[in-house]
């Protein structure tokens, strides 16, 4: 996608991307397409509050942050999403599934946070007791039944016997029959975008064309190879935000409405989608 960048805003906007191994295909090159903006990098949830407070103009938020503020509107066609096994985004359980009563939730994401909460209501009709993992903090440091552990450590697998392991897209996925959405770019009201819409877009297909070097780049400092790196972004992650998408991102609204991890009565306007 060639992106016409005298349409790329004068005035440079903020924005706010995660910093997790899952982000960087769609930043990748972003500098160049979009010249005139200034790249940061934090946690999910904290870009979320970036993005409310007025400290970004465009984030990559967690999805459960869009359903927040009616204000907000979905920028791109370029997302963070799954349509079967996540492998960073996991459930580790000492007990069996139906005798979870506590479960303590990475405070790295909001959205898997709802995930799973969603997934043993509807599926074991289990509320259990939640507490806050803090960010650095490991199974170790928590006697909670299960614990939910998000982004690349999430991929190495805690030491230890669990007797249930879920990889939270895949259960999603075998559930609904729809991918799972986690992240999209979502600005705030009266931001004039100028072409970061289609800059966003093209870094994406830019990073999509070459997973190769991103892996070798990204791989040694995470602890994994460059074929499990490779395979982890172009095997488990899906960055087009379609028909299929747009369907999975409505029910996953829907079920957090439900447990009132939103508010009712949210016009999604999802209109960036294609009908991949």
């Amino acid at each position: 996608m060639e992106v016409d960048r005298d349409t790329v805003g004068a005035v440079p906007l903020r924005v706010g991307a995660v910093s997790y191994l899952n982000t960087k295909p769609l930043v990748h090159r972003l500098g160049e397409f979009a010249p005139q903006a200034t790249l940061s990098f934090d946690l999910p949830s904290r870009l979320a509050d970036d993005l409310a407070a007025d400290r970004v103009d465009v984030a990559l938020i967690p999805s459960i942050e869009m359903f927040q503020d009616p204000a907000y509107s979905i920028v791109s066609d370029a997302c963070i999403a799954c349509r079967g096994p996540v492998l960073s985004v996991k459930l580790f359980s000492r007990v069996p599934v139906k005798r979870i009563r506590t479960l303590a939730l990475d405070e790295g994401s909001r959205t898997s946070a709802a995930l799973v909460r969603i997934l043993l209501k509807h599926r074991h009709d289990l509320e259990p007791l939640l507490e806050p993992l803090p960010i650095g903090c490991s199974l170790a440091d928590t006697s909670a039944d299960a614990v939910l552990l998000i982004g690349d450590r999430a991929i190495h697998s805690p030491v230890g016997e669990f007797a249930a392991v879920w990889d939270l897209g895949d259960e999603w996925s075998r559930w609904t029959g729809l991918p799972f959405v986690f992240a999209m770019w979502t600005a705030r009201a009266g931001v004039a975008l100028r072409g970061i819409d289609v800059a966003l877009g093209a870094a994406r297909d830019a990073g999509l064309a070459d997973l190769s070097t991103i892996a070798e780049r990204e791989s040694a400092h995470l602890g994994l190879t460059v074929p499990e790196c490779l395979g982890y972004l172009r095997d488990n992650l899906h960055f087009y935000y379609g028909q299929q998408e747009r369907r999975g991102l409505q029910l996953f609204y829907q079920y957090a409405a439900e447990l009132d991890l939103a508010p009712l009565g949210v016009d999604l306007g999802l209109d960036h989608c294609q009908t991949a």
